[in-house]
């Protein structure tokens, strides 16, 4: 990276356009997006994202991106799986050459390169009680990602963590209400047919809810579609 001040324009630039995106699916394409722009070297990327229940990959630039994400969640070993246990403050990982054994990755590494990764980069995007979220960029060539790679990186991870937790916080509200709504819809359904209580007709929808394991706002959906929970 020759030209920091240029850089540190596209970044001003990127931040805005981050902040200026309609919906979360957005945010996290321009996240991908500008890293195939703004990180020389860079041919793919993708966030992962990993919970409980295992692996999603968001807003992947290229096949190869999700292809990689499938391998680590099947292998339960590489770059995001080394950060969501590691111990220390480390928060960024590269891979330099792919064609090169690798101690910390044995196994993902020589399958990696089978799908075509070169090399590889890592950073943390957040972190939360059960959640981890990385963004991960990737070239098709070995050796191609320098220190002011990572670096370039590493401050695109540090803007794009901000804008996703403030998309995310977003559209969280946005189902918040909708959710809302939706109960409160049911609830009116409900207590017209039924002639009870705002607070009957609340406690039909939660006891539907807990008794057949299913979400609040399903259940609200259905009652609002057919007229009743019948």
């Amino acid at each position: 990276m020759e030209d920091w001040c240029a850089f540190a324009r596209q970044m001003a630039d990127m931040a805005r356009e981050l902040l200026a995106q309609d919906s979360l699916t957005a945010t996290l394409d321009r996240i991908t997006g500008c890293a195939t722009e703004l990180v020389e070297g860079c041919d793919a990327a993708g966030i992962l994202l990993l919970h409980p229940k295992g692996a999603q990959t968001l807003a992947p630039t290229d096949q190869l991106v999700i292809d990689s994400d499938n391998l680590q969640e099947r292998l339960h070993e590489g770059p995001c799986y080394d950060v969501a246990h590691t111990e220390n403050d480390e928060r960024v990982f590269r891979i330099h050459d792919f064609n090169e054994p690798s101690e910390k990755w044995p196994t993902y590494v020589p399958e990696a390169r089978k799908l075509g990764v070169g090399s590889m980069m890592g950073f943390l995007l957040f972190t939360e009680e059960e959640e981890l979220g990385a963004l991960n960029v990737y070239s098709r060539e070995p050796g191609v990602f320098t220190d002011a790679s990572e670096t370039a990186g590493w401050l695109l991870a540090s803007h794009a963590a901000v804008a996703f937790s403030s998309a995310r916080t977003h559209a969280q509200l946005e189902q918040a209400v909708v959710t809302r709504h939706a109960i409160g819809e049911a609830m009116g359904i409900l207590m017209g047919s039924h002639r009870i209580t705002e607070e009957q007709a609340f406690n039909v929808l939660r006891r539907y809810s807990q008794e057949n394991n299913i979400k609040l706002r399903e259940v609200a959906r259905r009652v609002t579609e057919r007229g009743g929970l019948n």
